[in-house]
């Protein structure tokens, strides 16, 4: 402030510069504030970042709202992920206020969001019927099965490929490992169901799943189990075709079928043992031939048979831990 009163005062910049102990460079951008604005301009401000966040918190909270309930592409926005630059448009879209990406990543940090593998979801899930089938078909469910003394079980089918792949192997940096593995194609279907006290019945078997293997199997279910059976699946055509239902009818006494609603396989804990089976009976190994790949899944299905809690462990998972009890 004492050199632009100097300067004004008629001292010359480069006579300010060495009476100061000051550089032209700075005489001239200290001027420039002055001519923008006034003298008080030239007061020193607290440096480094503002110790509030810039956005109110009344408009955090609606944009936490938004991340947490829609997606980009439902908000009009060129995404279809939730990335740091997509936070960054949805903050100038909902409040006109303009951040850095690293600032919106800051904002996410304090709000408690991390990077994830996002799990996909059907268009055509009924979020209604899901909420109705946990609230109350569910624990009318187990209620019957008290009162009749029965066991749930929880049923899937799952297709296994030979060309499945799962997990990862050191190697040099810059260096891809090479596995070496058949380059033919072939797969073996598993049909199984669990319970939450640990146990679990399958069936390997090749070909299409029909209502023949999905009869073959619920009697071998019923001869492991001496209880009358409660067994939830989806609502695959198989499992409502004309000879299930006939054959349902006629072991009604030991045997009863509830659907899960459509498109929601995360209701299921059984999807947890069919991605166990896929990552470490099939993504890990290396099968030359069909016969060899159905070995290798009825060897690990036997295995996890015999060791119940990690059956109970699938059901841990917080999607499914409405079953668990």
């Amino acid at each position: 402030m004492r050199v632009v009163t100097a300067v004004r005062g008629g001292m010359t910049k480069s006579a300010a510069a060495r009476a100061f102990g000051v550089s032209r460079t700075s005489i001239d951008a200290w001027l420039r504030k002055v001519t923008l604005g006034n003298i008080t301009s030239l007061r020193s401000k607290k440096r480094g970042r503002p110790p509030q966040p810039r956005l109110p918190a009344h408009q955090a909270a609606t944009i936490v709202k938004q991340i947490t309930d829609r997606t980009p592409d439902q908000l009009k926005l060129p995404f279809a992920l939730w990335t740091r630059e997509a936070v960054r448009d949805l903050i100038a879209q909902r409040t006109g206020l303009q951040v850095s990406v690293r600032t919106a990543g800051r904002y996410l940090n304090r709000w408690g969001f991390t990077p994830q593998k996002p799990l996909r979801r059907a268009y055509e899930r009924d979020p209604a019927a899901v909420a109705r089938w946990k609230r109350a078909e569910y624990p009318g469910i187990v209620k019957q099965a008290k009162l009749e003394n029965a066991e749930i079980h929880w049923g899937d089918q799952l297709g296994a490929r030979s060309d499945h792949q799962a997990g990862r192997s050191y190697g040099r940096r810059g260096r891809t490992p090479v596995i070496p593995g058949t380059g033919q194609r072939f797969r073996a279907n598993l049909m199984s169901s669990i319970t939450n006290r640990g146990h679990l019945c399958f069936l390997v078997f090749d070909g299409s799943f029909n209502a023949t293997v999905f009869i073959r199997f619920c009697r071998r279910l019923l001869r492991q189990r001496r209880r009358r059976v409660f067994l939830i699946v989806d609502g695959h055509p198989v499992h409502r075709s004309a000879a299930v239902r006939d054959w349902l009818d006629a072991n009604r006494r030991r045997i009863r079928l509830f659907f899960l609603p459509g498109y929601s396989p995360e209701l299921n804990p059984d999807e947890y043992l069919n991605n166990d089976v896929k990552t470490n009976a099939v993504g890990r190994q290396r099968p030359a031939s069909k016969p060899e790949l159905i070995a290798n899944l009825e060897s690990y299905l036997r295995d996890t048979q015999r060791r119940p809690n990690i059956v109970k462990s699938y059901f841990q998972a917080e999607p499914v831990q409405y079953a668990a009890g």
